[in-house]
């Protein structure tokens, strides 16, 4: 209310209420006090100053009739200001939050778990449901909803617009040929994709139970569901056999290259290409992306894949896509000396060969690129500040180092100068390049009491440390070390047989000058420490049974989270928690947790949605929740099950899938792997493929939604696909036409 109750008062009355406080003390002591002290001070005062003097100066002048009159009009402000919510709250824009699950139930809007970020606002749902009902039915609201909904890429498909049948009259597709024009590579590649257009005869099973899809009354929901991350200027690994053949993954393998998603925008007004989608970057579809040049959508710097000649951008029409198969140092299809093109690249195994130069000098080879995963775990470019432990930014040492005048020149020269100049500090690896690129690497931690150091990775960035020695780590009570966001391997020179570290990641008895190890903490988060420590070409670990990770020091608390680790020894009283992440001991039938010795108990274990691929054997199960172990015994195995528990009286296990036999504390809601009965079905089992230990949508639902919160089991319970999968189905079926069915298709 912007008008004065006191100013309509004839004139008399303000004049008399004037006079009556001028004759009282309306003041107190202390207020009389400081109003004199503030007029006595010299301007200019400062705001808070001037705040109390105005407010001391109106109550001093202020009479009986004026503070009755400003009470009865606060009174009038709150009620005015009620009735402009009233009028606020008719729309799903400006409501208060009370007010929106009333607009929602007047629209008829159904809740959904909002598991995507799209949808986790109630206040927007509630909008986008008005708006969505004015394009109830049609193709392209599906295709929104299942985006939204999912968080993934998606593509929604009218499947009678695809068959092989007579058409009607009054509605033909010129375009829907019986057979495909096989001039065209485009059929060929897309066929039984989201993206294919040839023409199917009428398949008549449900496509609701994802066996049939070509129906006149289907509607295909296609769902991309592995993400691209990406890596910035990252060097490309080269081939022991010829110095100019390359691999673009930075441990050597061959692995398919991505190309990310190109956003459709807050409102889908055109259907999905394959661009706007996250999947493989096949041969053809960059072969003639980079003949457009400047106006390619997967070649160039911002888009899927780049490639630097001594830290210059090669353009598109420098570019040859081929197929570089063949052993190392028998690539086919290189570019020769004579060629126009200076690099040849193949993203379905991640390969690349550059041209011979006339002078026969080697360049320096760098690659942007996408690789394909599942979740934001073991280390990438994705947000992790979040879980950063240092925050102090003048506690946090770049490497390499940015001061004009250079304090340490190597990591561990950086680490050492981190320990002496803070309590709490961090080195920070700035890119995402291997190290170290010359000479060998092997960092020794060795902490003094109370200090906490963390080694990561900036935020956006990647490195892979390529170890020839170990990460020993050593320190006095209460001290703390970190590591996050970091890709450790062992050298790729080294060899299975030759003298090699105890792990890649070790924790010894006895600090470097003899005394007791008494690090209290280790913390592990958003790493890979590869497991087998290091791959060949084909993916294959060259150390299979080695293991990652060695605590030997007695009360260690070590707490991994959002990881990727290869098999874990521990000594008696060492706890370990893990959650959100795989333990990977390249096989069943290898030791993934045990003691010192391989075969005894390990320190206490706590599980919480993890991924154990071997045989674990625990002192004690403090806690196991959503897991799967995925262990299994040899002929003439010594152990009698793939997972024991030595004290059975105490600690939980819950919604998990369990080896048979498996001597375990009390259950709740577990399945026990045994002949005929539902088993996790996984798309691949090696580390570096784009599928790793992610479950099939065809696993058992008791599997595939057996956790405690209708999830599945397992590492990537924290994605929660099956509860998007379920948010989906309940908002297709308000849009769905009346007499069609949908079913969801999973494409990657």
């Amino acid at each position: 209310m912007s008008f004065d109750l006191f100013n309509l008062l004839p004139a008399v009355y303000r004049i008399r209420d004037a006079q009556l406080a001028q004759s009282q003390p309306l003041l107190t002591a202390a207020e009389t006090a400081l109003l004199q002290a503030l007029e006595a001070l010299p301007p200019p005062l400062s705001s808070d100053q001037q705040a109390q003097l105005d407010e001391l100066t109106a109550k001093a002048s202020r009479g009986p009739l004026r503070s009755l009159l400003m009470v009865i009009q606060e009174q009038l402000r709150v009620v005015a200001e009620d009735l402009d919510q009233l009028y606020d709250d008719q729309f799903i824009e400006t409501c208060a939050p009370w007010v929106i699950p009333y607009i929602g139930d007047l629209i008829g809007y159904r809740a959904v778990k909002g598991i995507a970020p799209s949808i986790d606002n109630p206040r927007s749902e509630v909008a986008d449901t008005i708006s969505f009902r004015r394009r109830k039915g049609t193709v392209l609201v599906m295709e929104q909803l299942a985006r939204d909904a999912t968080g993934w890429g998606a593509h929604a498909v009218e499947c009678f617009r695809i068959l092989g049948d007579a058409q009607y009259m009054n509605h033909i597709r010129l375009w829907n040929h019986y057979a495909p024009e096989l001039r065209r590579w485009q059929p060929g590649l897309f066929i039984d994709t989201g993206f294919d257009r040839t023409s199917h005869k009428v398949d008549v099973r449900r496509i609701a139970s994802r066996r049939g899809r070509y129906n006149i009354q289907n509607i295909g929901i296609l769902l991309w569901s592995l993400n691209a991350y990406s890596i910035t200027q990252g060097p490309a690994t080269v081939t022991a056999a010829d110095p100019l053949c390359f691999r673009f993954n930075s441990l050597g393998m061959d692995m398919p290259l991505f190309h990310r998603a190109v956003s459709q925008g807050g409102e889908i007004a055109a259907a999905a290409q394959p661009v706007n989608v996250a999947d493989r970057l096949r041969r053809r579809v960059l072969c003639a992306d980079v003949l457009k040049g400047v106006g390619a959508a997967y070649y160039g710097e911002g888009n899927s894949v780049v490639v630097y000649l001594d830290d210059q951008v090669l353009n598109p029409y420098e570019i040859e896509v081929a197929v570089l198969s063949g052993a190392d140092g028998s690539w086919v299809n290189r570019p020769g000396t004579g060629s126009s093109y200076r690099a040849a690249i193949d993203p379905e195994l991640g390969r690349l060969a550059v041209r011979p130069s006339a002078t026969g000098a080697i360049p320096k080879v760098q690659v942007s690129y996408h690789y394909g995963f599942n979740a934001d775990m073991g280390g990438g470019e994705y947000a992790r500040a979040s879980s950063f432990t240092v925050e102090n930014e003048a506690a946090v040492f770049p490497f390499p180092d940015t001061a004009s005048a250079p304090r340490y020149t190597t990591l561990q020269g950086a680490i050492d100068f981190a320990i002496a100049a803070d309590r709490q500090a961090a080195v920070e690896i700035t890119s995402s390049d291997s190290y170290p690129e010359t000479g060998t690497l092997a960092l020794t931690v060795d902490l003094p009491e109370g200090t906490t150091l963390e080694v990561r990775a900036a935020d956006g960035s990647r490195p892979t440390l390529l170890l020839s020695g170990e990460i020993s780590v050593s320190g006095a009570a209460a001290s703390t070390f970190c590591m996050n966001g970091l890709l450790i391997a062992a050298d790729p020179g080294m060899a299975p047989g030759s003298p090699t570290p105890a792990a890649l990641v070790h924790m010894p008895a006895q600090r470097p000058d003899g005394s007791a190890n008494h690090l209290g903490t280790l913390n592990i988060q958003h790493c890979t420490l590869v497991p087998g420590w290091s791959v060949d070409s084909a993916g294959a670990p060259k150390f299979g049974t080695n293991p990652n990770l060695i605590v030997e020091p007695s009360g260690v608390e070590v707490t991994v989270a959002k990881s990727i680790l290869g098999a874990v020894r521990t000594s008696l009283l060492v706890t370990v928690q893990v959650e959100d992440s795989i333990i990977d001991a390249t096989d069943r039938t290898h030791v993934a947790y045990a003691a010192l010795d391989d075969v005894s108990g390990g320190g206490a274990l706590t599980l919480l949605g993890c991924t154990v691929v071997g045989k674990v054997h625990a002192t004690l199960f403090s806690l196991v929740s959503n897991s799967i172990f995925w262990g299994a015994l040899t002929a003439g195995d010594t152990w009698t099950t793939a997972l024991v528990s030595d004290r059975r009286q105490q600690g939980c296990v819950r919604f998990s899938f369990l080896p048979e036999g498996a001597r375990t504390p009390r259950r709740f809601e577990c399945v026990e792997q045994a002949l005929a009965s539902p088993q996790p079905i996984f798309f691949a089992f090696r580390y570096g493929r784009p599928g790793y230990l992610k479950l099939l949508a065809s696993t058992p639902d008791v599997i595939r939604r057996g956790a405690d919160d209708g999830g599945e089991m397992g590492a990537f319970h924290f994605v929660l696909g099956p509860l998007r999968e379920i948010d989906l189905r309940v908002r297709m079926q308000e849009y769905l036409p009346v007499g069609l069915e949908f079913g969801v298709i999973y494409q990657n």
